[in-house]
């Protein structure tokens, strides 16, 4: 991500004299919920460029050609607010694998999707086309081809450092008494960003309820984050499950 949008505006000479250009494709894949929209909107925050997330809603259509359309106005509104990052999420509804349609419409909005990427009739540079999916074995292969997608990026679960900082993060501004953060980091092992949340979650609504009985709110401590997360299942397991097949 630096290399292909944050250095050639930081270092615009350096890449003026390589004939480098600014901007790409990159492709995240890896399981739910462990930060792939984030990287995309820190990117821009980084660069302070524009951020445009292109949802599946803001392309599809059920009237034939107007998906296309849509797709096609996305990429000149980014071409006109350089530098631009441009972000679509659950990239694998839009490029699906043509060999598994049945219907022409999806194909033409595929290959409008290729076309647009390739800059034939505008140039891209200045947008970093980044895109993250939970399934990258669905999206077409085409989309792989140097010049489009042509960095694929493995978005991991955190590990143990990286829980432990997310759950810093979750539990600033609530009543707290004596968190051991990297204990819990240790015993949240294959959790997700999203699973600590939902464990946070779940042990505020214990909190809750002990609160509307005893009429005041007392502070969390790691044992009551420690007993929510027994009772939650990380969700990567199952990513990784069906990842194992492909």
């Amino acid at each position: 991500i630096r290399m292909k949008i944050i250095y050639p505006l930081q270092h615009a000479e350096m890449y003026a004299a390589y004939g480098k250009s600014t901007g790409g494709g990159i492709l995240m894949y890896g399981p739910p919920g462990c930060g792939k929209t984030h990287l995309a909107r820190a990117t821009a925050g980084e660069i302070q460029a524009n951020f445009m997330s292109v949802g599946i809603n803001d392309v599809l259509d059920m009237w034939i050609g107007n998906s296309e359309r849509n797709l096609h106005d996305v990429f000149e509104r980014a071409r006109r607010s350089t530098p631009c990052v441009l972000f679509f999420d659950e990239v694998d509804a839009l490029g699906a694998s043509r060999s598994d349609m049945k219907n022409s419409a999806g194909r033409h909005l595929i290959n409008q999707f290729l076309s647009e990427m390739d800059g034939v009739k505008s140039k891209n540079d200045g947008i970093l086309i980044l895109a993250a999916t939970n399934a990258p074995w669905s999206v077409d292969t085409a989309f792989r081809r140097p010049g489009r997608f042509d960095r694929v990026l493995f978005v991991p679960p955190p590990d143990r450092t990286a829980r432990g900082e997310i759950l810093r993060v979750l539990l600033q501004g609530k009543p707290v008494e004596k968190i051991d953060h990297d204990w819990l980091a240790k015993k949240t092992n294959h959790f997700s960003g999203a699973d600590l949340k939902a464990v946070l979650d779940a042990a505020i609504e214990d909190k809750l309820k002990e609160a509307m009985k005893s009429g005041r709110p007392a502070p969390l401590t790691s044992k009551d984050l420690s007993n929510s997360a027994k009772r939650i299942k990380p969700t990567t397991q199952d990513w990784f499950g069906t990842a194992r097949n492909y």
